[in-house]
């Protein structure tokens, strides 16, 4: 079992920053991939980014450029800086974990992004 806790999530108006942590307790296997996902009010949820245990970063299009995905392997926690916020940002951030060994996955409770003037 894994248990993954988000934090940072906070009401930020337009343009400006915010750091997303995720930390990951349990049997953490070394190969892995952790990832964030979002949804928005009314949305689905929605790949944003992703980052192996190798550090092999992937984005979402709508987020390539604003934000940065990296991790602290030693810590057992992924970050996610988002930079250059709009109100399309704005969502519930959840980070997702899984293993290479069995292949199961694991979600977070999520954390609010609220991106208004």
């Amino acid at each position: 079992q894994v248990q993954l806790v988000e934090s940072g999530g906070d009401l930020v108006q337009p343009e400006g920053s915010l750091r997303l942590s995720c930390v990951a307790s349990g049997t953490i296997f070394s190969r892995n991939v952790m990832r964030w996902y979002r949804q928005g009010p009314g949305k689905q949820r929605d790949f944003v980014a992703s980052i192996i245990s190798g550090g092999v970063t992937n984005y979402a299009d709508s987020v390539k450029g604003r934000f940065t995905i990296s991790r602290d392997n030693a810590m057992n926690t992924v970050y996610l800086q988002m930079n250059s916020l709009k109100p399309e940002d704005t969502a519930v951030y959840y980070c997702n974990y899984q293993d290479f060994v069995s292949g199961m996955n694991y979600w977070g409770k999520g954390t609010l992004v609220t991106v208004s003037l």
